[in-house]
């Protein structure tokens, strides 16, 4: 037997009593109009939202908040302005210098603004090489807090996935704000009504 077996047994020839764990419901901040909340925190943490109409050409409205765009990165069906799909470059490095990346969210949170993606491009690193995200979010798609969150999300086949809120920052550097340090420098949430 070894150490660690040994000390294990010897802890648990010496548990008088055990004890069942309380049930605890969390149920966690709600909101009357989570879609409102979840713009509202979006804005505060330095990104934008922008609701797509009934009938609006999306590519049509991405080229007008981003008209400096040169290399726009984008995997998601029906993006017909990208010029470089993250599933086809031989390395993450061929990124390097993407102006815009377009991704798809699969679920919002209006506690804190931010949204879930799971890896759904073969390189991840478009996500935090580009200058500026377009993230695509289904509205209906939006949860009041984290508890929520938790228990919807799943992960793709690549088994990654990250919370993005907003354009990056850090003050760690001199304690003074530096934006786009660690990720994009700007994020624009696209609501779409699916």
């Amino acid at each position: 037997m070894n150490s660690k077996n040994e000390i294990l047994n010897n802890i648990r020839q010496n548990i008088k009593a055990t004890y069942d764990l309380p049930e605890i419901a969390i149920v966690g901040i709600q909101y009357s109009d989570k879609v409102s909340q979840f713009t509202e925190t979006i804005q505060n943490v330095g990104g934008k939202v922008v609701e797509l109409r009934q009938g609006q050409d999306i590519n049509s409205v991405i080229q007008s908040l981003y008209p400096e765009a040169k290399t726009i990165a984008s995997n998601v069906s029906g993006i017909t302005i990208a010029n470089i799909n993250p599933d086809t470059v031989e390395t993450p490095y061929e990124l390097n210098g993407t102006d815009l990346a377009i991704i798809r969210g699969e679920l919002g949170i209006a506690e804190n603004g931010c949204i879930w993606i799971p890896q759904n491009v073969k390189e991840k690193a478009v996500y935090f090489v580009s200058e500026h995200l377009v993230i695509l979010l289904d509205k209906n798609k939006v949860v009041n807090n984290m508890h929520e969150a938790y228990r919807e999300i799943q992960f793709s086949e690549y088994g990654f996935g990250v919370f993005i809120s907003g354009p990056s920052k850090t003050a760690d550097i001199e304690q003074a704000l530096v934006i786009g340090a660690h990720g994009a420098k700007g994020v624009t949430v696209i609501l779409l009504n699916k």
